[in-house]
């Protein structure tokens, strides 16, 4: 496993370089205030990784190897840590060097200076993880669906790839890698990268990634898994309990990909596939090139949820394709994501359907500035980040507001020009990284019209709070279920004429949200009673109608509550209904005996955040 790296391996990576760093000068890159790495020194090409993962110590023992190009007066290669023991440090084919761990920094870590010389090509590091939390999470056999195997995945945005291996972990910073795999016997290995689509008797598992993505980018998932087919490109892994379902649920999954393409150009990454985690797993979705992580909380069982597909997708251009430089431009990730998602459930659904998730997202993204203030400066989509974890940026101002703002430009030019414009922005810019004042200089040239919104354009970008003038986006069907419920609360109706039938997950999130904050418990009784809200199998219902009776006395919710949030582990749900139950002095000490069991079974980025929340 860490016999060392073959003479004819490092030869070939030599080889591929240029030998004089004259003749092919490094590349500029943007200040990135979250990385240690000095790209303009000594950059990653190209990561070879072997690892070991050991299930009985909860560790990861690896190998790397960098390809490296370096300036003409390179001393030193900086790599990003967090949390991880370095055994070994050597160049090219075991040549010793000397290396030095520096003084830790607060979320970023300890960088590792390695030292070389500007003919350095290959620098090999052996190392293991530790018991830090990061991006890694362990599971027991018991918090997975089949109980029968344990489970591990890996969640490396925005700067916790450093935590399971050394790297340069700055977005701004893309490189090709490949990897070996041993994983014990039962087990699969998948990456985001080139995947098997069975189990390995061997226990060793190959992967590849040809195309340059920066290190947040690379995952790893290690458990009892099973693939299914969803088209020609597309398939999908989960737990063999699990798998049926999941392909059901996401069998449009290609149809996206073809209505993807037919608007912003060829999809660049060969497969789409779709792994669905245990239900610790933080996010709806993480947009791993090749393969995007995806939470079971989105397995309505109607298909109700899969705009999150049709939103990690579209991250295959916006993100993964085109990536922001570094985290303070995190909306170029996430704004052009969410309009594009909504493009292409538009394109599949009716323009009614996008309606509905562009007025959802109107609410969540003015709830959010509500909340942090309209003159708090983290409502900016250009943030300032420096000093500070870039997971606080992670919020709906990138998708919403950035989303918002693409709207407007749409309605000034006219969406054929503003689609011309973006499949060009998505070939120009191609495998690259892009900051904002970049594009802000880019559009204005490719789109001269809109330089009659320049002075919006700043205040969009660089002031706080949502543009006054921005209408909020309007669903008729929406419009439908609050008639009803008008109805309802008036009298004019009763419970049992309720028409929703044929409501998706959306019009029940809606109809919850505009329930009277101070509603007869009685009425939160017969709701209940009628429709099982608070033990619906829907979770985003689920945790809708919890977080609209948090601040009452209704008991009935109090045990699916307790339920909810020990086995689900997704931010967007537990922070919100631990934040109401902190606020109920009546709910308080549950939600400490709550988070108490449940902590445990939380990634470190949910835990973290939950964490902050009880030390206020």
């Amino acid at each position: 496993m860490y016999a060392k790296f073959s003479f004819l391996t490092i030869l070939f990576s030599v080889l591929m370089m240029n030998n004089s760093a004259q003749a092919n000068p490094l590349p500029l890159f943007v200040d990135d205030p979250h990385s240690c790495a000095k790209p303009e020194e000594a950059v990653i090409e190209h990561l070879q990784l072997q690892l070991d993962i050991d299930f009985q110590k909860k560790r990861i023992k690896g190998q790397a190897q960098y390809t490296i190009k370096t300036a003409m007066a390179a001393n030193a290669f900086w790599l990003d840590t967090r949390g991880l023991e370095i055994i070994e440090v050597s160049l090219g084919e075991g040549q010793s060097t000397s290396y030095e761990l520096m003084a830790e920094q607060p979320f970023l870590g300890r960088p590792l200076k390695i030292n070389i010389t500007p003919n350095t090509r290959v620098v090999n590091v052996r190392y293991q993880t530790t018991d830090e939390p990061g991006a890694l999470q362990w599971l027991s056999q018991e918090q997975t669906q089949g109980g029968q195997l344990p489970f591990l995945f890996t969640q490396g945005q925005a700067v916790l790839s450093r935590t399971w291996m050394p790297v340069q972990d700055s977005p701004g910073i893309r490189f090709s890698w490949d990897a070996t795999v041993k994983v014990p016997a039962d087990f699969m290995a998948l990456m985001s990268g080139t995947n098997p689509q069975e189990k390995n008797p061997e226990g060793t598992f190959s992967f590849r990634m040809d195309l340059p993505v920066p290190a947040y980018l690379i995952a790893l998932a290690v458990g009892d898994l099973a693939f299914k087919p969803l088209g020609e490109r597309c398939g999908v892994y989960a737990e063999p309990a699990m798998l049926e379902r999941a392909a059901s649920e996401f069998v449009d999954t290609e149809k996206m990909l073809i209505a993807a393409e037919k608007l912003y150009g060829t999809y660049q990454w060969g497969r789409y596939d779709l792994l669905v985690l245990p239900p610790s797993f933080p996010f709806g979705g993480m947009e791993n090139p090749r393969l995007t992580f995806a939470t079971p909380t989105i397995i309505a069982g109607d298909r109700s949820l899969t705009s999150l597909v049709a939103h990690e997708l579209a991250h295959s251009w916006s993100g993964n394709l085109v990536t922001n430089a570094t985290w303070n431009d995190f909306w170029l990730n996430e704004g052009f994501t969410v309009y594009f998602e909504r493009r292409i459930m538009e394109a599949l659904y009716g323009k009614d359907y996008a309606e509905m998730l562009a007025e959802l997202g109107y609410q969540d993204v003015m709830k959010t500035i509500a909340g942090m203030g309209k003159d708090s400066q983290d409502t900016r989509l250009k943030l300032d980040l420096k000093g500070r974890d870039p997971d606080d940026g992670m919020n709906d101002i990138a998708y919403e507001k950035g989303y918002f703002l693409l709207c407007s430009i749409e309605n000034l030019v006219g969406r054929a020009a503003f689609d011309d414009f973006l499949r060009k922005y998505f070939k120009e810019f191609a495998f690259k990284t892009i900051d904002t004042e970049q594009f802000v200089k880019y559009i204005t040239r490719k789109l001269p019209a809109i330089n009659s919104l320049q002075p919006a354009l700043t205040q969009w970008i660089y002031q706080t709070g949502m543009p006054e003038h921005v209408k909020p986006p309007v669903s008729q069907r929406f419009r439908q279920t609050e008639q009803q419920l008008t109805d309802l609360l008036s009298g004019k109706m009763k419970l049992a004429d309720l028409k929703t039938v044929e409501w998706t997950t959306h019009e029940w999130v809606h109809f919850i949200r505009h329930l009277p904050d101070t509603m007869d418990l009685s009425l939160a009784e017969q709701l209940d009673g009628a429709f099982k809200l608070s033990n619906a199998t829907n979770a985003e219902i689920q945790a809708a109608w919890f977080e609209k009776l948090l601040p009452t006395s209704y008991t009935a919710i109090n045990k699916p509550l307790d339920e909810f949030l020990v086995k689900v582990g997704r931010r967007k749900f537990v922070l919100p209904l631990f934040k109401g139950m902190a606020q109920n002095p009546a709910r308080i000490d549950a939600a400490r005996e709550i988070y108490r069991k449940a902590r445990p079974g939380y990634h470190a980025v949910t835990a973290g955040s939950v964490d902050a929340l009880f030390a206020q």
